[in-house]
């Protein structure tokens, strides 16, 4: 925080001006600081000739962390259907229980759900807490994540993991906050620091032009919420066995201020782009909206979902729900073609680990062609009819 020596301020005014986030006023000639809009730059503490103002940092001590054990994932899921990054998440799980040498756990919540409790001991849970009441019916951030926060208060764990989905992102920061713990979004890679026992947490930053590696050495649990397709599922062993911990949901922990009213679905394509084997994309050189529908003729003759680029998707030719890259969805589809797509690294953080990479494109020099498998240099309003007239042909 900024203190103010008011026997040393002298009323000049020179820290307001270099303000920033005009946070300082005058009052009885003596500079007083509004907190809530100061953001401690230090800008003024530089600019005062006086040393009227000081820089006072917080010492955070290191709190008990010695009673925090085990790898806890959120088991997401929609009218009882896990998601399918859950089971990535407990692939990685599993890898990084046996270097702590601790168990895995899934947080369960819903209503109507405990029959699917042992699929989730089958794809490698030790542990699955479970909470299945009617409040828990339908996903409402405030009420799942009071739930958790209980959960995490009884039974310690040192790391939780959750999908960086529209559910995953919405839930984690609420149990973040009130636990006061370090939280890494949209992880590409997770291992253990063995020396250390804490774990690293990989992202990417800067646009993607470098990888970031992220520790919470200091509090638990340490949380990060992963990118879909970035890891392997794990598979299905119907003879492994588990416990299922049922925990009750306290009347307390429901939010009265919010309730589900409705779910409204958007109107997207019959195939969901995150488990999409084949993906047909669109980039800038699409040119409007109504050439879309050339790409999804494509992708239904092909049996393909059909994606953007985020230049699509901000010229409102498409909706943001099929936007592959940094700032969408990750995607990694056996197939991957990318239509008038320049290949700007922010795009290819979404994409390039699709096993077979197909650019078309009329620049030569375009970026994309330096990661795809397959490069095609034309007029993609007179190379797709020939794909689609192909594909049509060869499968009647």
């Amino acid at each position: 925080m900024i203190k103010v020596h008011n026997d040393k301020c002298v009323g000049c005014g020179l820290c307001i001006k270099a303000c920033p986030a005009a946070a300082i006023t005058l009052a009885d000639k003596k500079a007083v600081i509004d907190l809530n809009k100061c953001t401690l730059c230090g800008a003024c503490v530089s600019a005062c000739k006086f040393n009227a103002l000081q820089m006072v940092r917080q010492e955070i001590k290191r709190a008990d962390i010695s009673g925090y054990k085990g790898i806890w994932v959120y088991g997401e899921q929609r009218d009882g259907v896990i998601c399918t990054v859950v089971y990535e998440l407990l692939n990685k799980a599993r890898e990084l229980a046996k270097d702590l040498n601790t168990y895995v756990g899934v947080i369960f919540l819903g209503s109507g759900i405990e029959a699917n409790a042992q699929e989730l001991i089958a794809r490698g849970a030790d542990k699955v807490f479970l909470v299945d009441a009617l409040p828990l019916k339908n996903f409402l951030a405030e009420n799942y994540a009071t739930t958790v926060i209980n959960l995490v208060k009884k039974y310690k764990p040192e790391i939780i993991l959750a999908g960086a989905t529209t559910t995953g992102r919405s839930l984690v920061s609420r149990i973040a906050v009130p636990l006061y713990a370090g939280l890494t979004a949209d992880c590409t890679e997770l291992h253990i620091d063995k020396e250390k026992n804490i774990l690293v947490q990989t992202r990417p930053a800067f646009g993607g032009n470098i990888m970031a590696q992220i520790i919470s050495p200091n509090f638990r649990p340490q949380m990060a919420t992963v990118r879909h397709k970035v890891m392997p599922e794990s598979k299905a062993d119907p003879s492994r066995k588990g416990e299922i911990i049922k925990e009750k949901f306290d009347p307390e922990w429901e939010d009265k201020r919010v309730s589900f009213l409705d779910f409204m679905a958007e109107a997207i394509s019959t195939v969901n782009l995150s488990e999409a084997d084949i993906i047909v994309s669109g980039g800038r050189g699409m040119g409007e909206a109504a050439n879309f529908k050339l790409l999804e003729e494509l992708a239904e003759a092909i049996g393909g979902a059909v994606g953007a680029s985020r230049a699509s998707v901000d010229n409102g030719w498409i909706t943001y729900s099929h936007q592959v890259g940094q700032t969408g969805r990750t995607v990694c589809p056996k197939i991957y073609i990318a239509c008038g797509i320049s290949g700007q690294i922010q795009h290819l953080v979404g994409m390039q680990s699709a096993k077979t990479i197909i650019a078309i494109n009329k620049d030569p020099d375009a970026p994309i062609f330096k990661v795809a498998d397959y490069g095609i240099v034309g007029d993609l309003f007179k190379v797709i009819p020939l794909l689609i007239k192909q594909i049509k042909a060869l499968r009647a």
